[in-house]
């Protein structure tokens, strides 16, 4: 009997400012396709409310990407965009997804103007006003891959909210500027929001104030020093405050605690600028893998490739690889996950399900060079990682050592 081909799931994420995670999977069946041509290979790229989101869901469920111009993070125009799912034949309300990466990530702020105390998000309120003029009454907001760390204050003045200070001025753009805050008028926001279901698919592991607070996490990651980690952290702590005083009540938000609920500190704090006008934070992989079979799809396979850009401690704190090592480890299929890097805390994903992890890159480079090659990387080292594991059950079993 001619035995079945080997199954392997490919389910990666995107490695940031590179690769989406469609041509992640792609590379990485390429680099297997080299020493099992026959393989049986699923590829199933995952996204976690980050950059490509939009996009992916709009590829998976039938809909369309639609072009918006927006303000950027450091405030320039940008060209954006949401995705609009549902609507004509499909039962239900028209569904928009508004990826904040598409408008208020890293990528777009360029290296000279990493500074979080100015940065905003202010294009993904206009990107959720935008899908309010498209119809959309259901809007789901992925977060992930932010350059910002203004709590959603900018997201809440696009959307006609007043942030003033003790002289009833406008706050200045910038989470910088948020210990300053006094005053948060409601009356300007945009009334259609009361009638549309907001949807947050965030890391329930990202809060917004306190020790693990978001400031203290991500804010050197997006060019804060050590002193502006400490004014935005302050900031954050007076925004929940006066969120949770002005404009928490309207919105019958007032049970949540905007410092500590998981998700609050999604992308820079934006989970609780939304939340605070009646969003629902939500687990994204809850959301985001809903109609994928994910389970199901691991189950099937004799073996799993996952991937991501950088492993280290905080990939077991709620990212993709983690996510997809959970779920295979529970139907006991084997788990190897390629990384551009290998940080500090990396053999914390063993506890999650992880069998085995590689580095891609061959020798030392400069990031651009890693990034431009990235593809060429995983599909080399996909096929290191085959090769290996093939001449592993060509060995005989090993006596043990006698006692």
């Amino acid at each position: 009997m001619t035995p079945r081909p080997h199954r392997i799931a490919i389910a990666p994420s995107g490695f940031k400012e590179s690769l989406s995670a469609a041509r992640v999977a792609e590379a990485i069946a390429t680099g297997v396709r080299r020493v099992i041509p026959d393989a049986d290979l699923d590829l199933i790229p995952l996204v976690d409310g980050g950059e490509g989101t939009a996009e992916a869901l709009a590829l998976a469920g039938g809909g369309r990407l639609v072009p918006v111009t927006a303000t950027g993070p450091v405030g320039d125009p940008v060209t954006s965009h949401f995705a609009l799912l549902g609507g004509g034949t499909t039962p239900g309300p028209l569904t928009a997804v508004v990826e904040m990466a598409a408008v208020a990530g890293l990528a777009l702020v360029p290296p000279d103007r990493r500074h979080p105390g100015a940065t905003t998000t202010y294009g993904v309120g206009e990107l959720i006003r935008a899908a309010l003029d498209a119809g959309a009454r259901r809007i789901l907001v992925g977060c992930g891959d932010s350059g910002t760390s203004d709590g959603g204050a900018g997201a809440l003045q696009a959307l006609g909210a007043r942030l003033t200070d003790r002289h009833g001025r406008e706050l200045r753009p910038g989470g910088g500027a948020l210990h300053e805050l006094e005053h948060i008028d409601p009356s300007g926001l945009d009334p259609r929001l009361a009638d549309a279901e907001l949807l947050v698919a965030c890391n329930p592991y990202n809060v917004l104030c306190g020790k693990r607070g978001v400031a203290r996490v991500f804010g050197p990651q997006k060019g804060a020093t050590p002193a502006e980690v400490e004014l935005l952290s302050a900031g954050l702590e007076r925004l929940a405050a006066v969120l949770t005083r002005d404009l928490a009540p309207a919105f019958g938000a007032t049970a949540l605690d905007l410092r500590t609920a998981p998700g609050t500190g999604a992308s820079g704090g934006l989970g609780a600028g939304l939340a605070s006008v009646g969003a629902r934070l939500l687990p994204r992989y809850d959301v985001l893998l809903d109609g994928l079979d994910l389970d199901a799809r691991l189950a099937r396979a004799d073996f799993v490739i996952t991937a991501e850009g950088a492993l280290d401690h905080q990939t077991v704190r709620g990212k993709i690889p983690a996510e997809v090592a959970r779920r295979a480890q529970a139907a006991g299929v084997p788990v190897l996950v390629l990384a551009g890097t290998i940080g500090p805390g990396a053999q914390d994903v063993r506890a999650v399900g992880v069998d085995a992890y590689s580095a891609i890159l061959p020798a030392p480079m400069t990031l651009v060079e890693a990034i431009g090659r990235s593809g060429e990387f995983l599909a080399d080292a996909s096929e290191r990682a085959m090769r290996i594991m093939a001449l592993g059950t060509r060995l005989a079993p090993v006596a043990p050592l006698a006692a």
